[in-house]
């Protein structure tokens, strides 16, 4: 297991950026007030962070997994390639590519908050955010991915990136058998958020 950390510069007092904090301090008023339904936000946060937020990043794993030099520019310099298909903003400014293979799987955690690559993943997830999950992701790894139902085998190296305030991570996971006649937009579809965090993988 290799796990890379980096210098994080978040500022001290909170965990969560200024926007993040206005924004919960809004949404508990809004909440309070009676203006918004504390279960319909819910079920929107979840829409946002489980489905319409990862699309982009599946489209660029799509497009990796038909396009060779699209994926030989991933791995060169992720934020422009990722950019070239519009996905830009705020935390991800700086993107690393991280490609699964037969050999290494990889794995993305923020130990000291929760750096998340937002333009391609959404909204990060609950458990992402977790002090369980940002503490053991690095102590012990497959004992985590088990948690999420996946096994690696002994025989492939599980990698923990650590992302900071300076790179984001996204994971190529492997592209599964049986897919070779699907086009790049079904591929897409089929990818998942967790497939790109490293506590999943892709099937067909």
């Amino acid at each position: 297991m290799a796990h890379d950390g980096h210098r994080h510069d978040h500022g001290e007092g909170s965990e969560l950026p200024p926007i993040a904090l206005r924004v919960k301090a809004l949404e508990s008023l809004l909440v309070e007030k009676g203006y918004v339904d504390p279960k319909a936000l819910d079920v929107l946060i979840d829409t946002y962070e489980a489905k319409i937020g990862p699309r982009n990043g599946a489209r660029v794993v799509a497009k990796a997994w038909t396009d060779a030099a699209f994926a030989d520019w991933l791995k060169r310099d992720a934020t422009a390639a990722i950019a070239s298909l519009g996905y830009t903003g705020r935390q991800g400014e700086h993107m690393v590519a991280l490609f699964n293979t037969p050999d290494t799987h990889n794995m993305v955690v923020c130990t000291l908050c929760s750096c998340y690559p937002w333009p391609v993943l959404g909204l990060p997830p609950v458990w992402y955010k977790s002090m369980p999950y940002r503490s053991r992701a690095v102590i012990e790894p497959r004992e985590v991915l088990r948690e999420f139902g996946l096994s690696v085998p002994e025989d492939r190296e599980v990698r923990v990136w650590d992302s900071t305030a300076e790179v984001r991570y996204l994971v190529i996971p492997e592209r599964p058998e049986g897919t070779e006649g699907l086009s790049e937009e079904q591929l897409a579809a089929i990818v998942t958020r967790n497939a790109m965090i490293g506590t999943g993988v892709v099937t067909a």
